[in-house]
């Protein structure tokens, strides 16, 4: 695979951008060094996802003074997913990498990634080893985030992954075919198939900051995980709704036995009761799962773009 693209650089670097203003020098001098050292003609896309602090005005100083930076800027925070996507929608290199800008997946990775792309493969995810800086509580979840995640979906999502990867050019155009709303990118990758490589890496301390997935945060983004490529919580509700039947049948039967052949008396007040209340508590269960797919195609059906584009700097006339 030819390194050298003299229309289009051979690399797009995509940069999900959210009050990095403690990092963004940091990291832009990391991923410089680094690009240059390759050898290969490179962009880096930034995408400032709404933020409220001073990474916009550092990224603009950025760009006025190496070309090779460009700037994508929303015009309100629309989240992560929709910041890479909308970095990989405006990229136009022949293999796309998305990192984060917290310096927790070292850039140094890069090359080894690049190596991987050169053999063939058109996807290199990085598969984390180990966690530094994180706490017990945050391990843990990430560990049963996507165990949980590939007991419910139809499609396998490679364990202990995020979003940092290289992507080919061919997977990148792939992707942009799906335009649905509730994204879960790791999960489209895999969706998508291709040639794939797991590229094995100890990730890094947050240089600086503050995470951007708290708890509240991890459990949405698990529920777009489980409902965009699954609807086993939907055959869930109904296996378990035949059984609850077939035990409340067996009660019905049990009941009537003992009142017309013995001369026991069921005094089924309290169990009555707690059955009513533990029916009644899965019947919303099971609305509360029918309304969420529900509530995706109703947000689907009203078809507005995914992500508003206020700004766009170092694009030239193309874009």
């Amino acid at each position: 695979m030819d390194l050298i693209n003299e229309v289009n650089p051979t690399l797009s670097i995509v940069v999900p951008c959210y009050n990095e203003e403690e990092v963004i020098f940091e990291t832009h001098g990391r991923l410089i060094k680094l690009l240059e050292g390759l050898g290969c003609s490179f962009e880096i896309v930034y995408v400032n996802d709404g933020s409220c602090d001073g990474t916009l005005v550092i990224l603009k100083e950025l760009q006025s003074k190496d070309a090779r930076v460009r700037i994508i800027s929303f015009s309100r925070n629309f989240g992560h997913q929709m910041a890479v996507t909308a970095g990989s929608d405006y990229s136009n290199g022949e293999a796309v990498i998305v990192i984060d800008a917290d310096l927790q997946d070292p850039p140094e990775i890069i090359e080894q990634m690049l190596l991987k792309w050169k053999e063939g493969y058109q996807v290199v995810y990085g598969k984390r080893l180990t966690r530094d800086g994180e706490t017990r509580f945050k391990l843990l979840t990430a560990k049963w985030f996507y165990r949980i995640i590939n007991r419910f979906s139809d499609t396998p999502i490679p364990l202990d992954t995020g979003d940092f990867r290289l992507m080919d050019r061919s997977v990148v155009d792939s992707i942009k075919r799906m335009p649905e709303r509730d994204r879960f990118l790791r999960g489209m990758v895999s969706w998508v198939g291709f040639r794939q490589y797991a590229l094995s890496y100890e990730r890094a301390k947050r240089f600086a900051g503050s995470t951007k997935y708290p708890l509240k945060k991890m459990i949405s983004f698990a529920l777009d995980g489980i409902l965009s490529f699954s609807n086993k919580p939907l055959r869930m509700a109904i296996i378990t709704g035949f059984w609850l039947s077939g035990f409340a049948l067996l009660g019905f039967i049990y009941a009537f036995v003992l009142r017309v052949f013995t001369s026991i008396l069921v005094s089924s007040w309290t169990l009555l009761f707690a059955t009513m209340f533990f029916i009644g508590g899965f019947q919303l269960i099971c609305l509360g799962i029918i309304g969420e797919y529900i509530g995706r195609i109703y947000q689907e059906s009203k078809s507005r773009p995914l992500y508003i584009v206020n700004e766009l700097l170092g694009f030239g006339s193309k874009k």
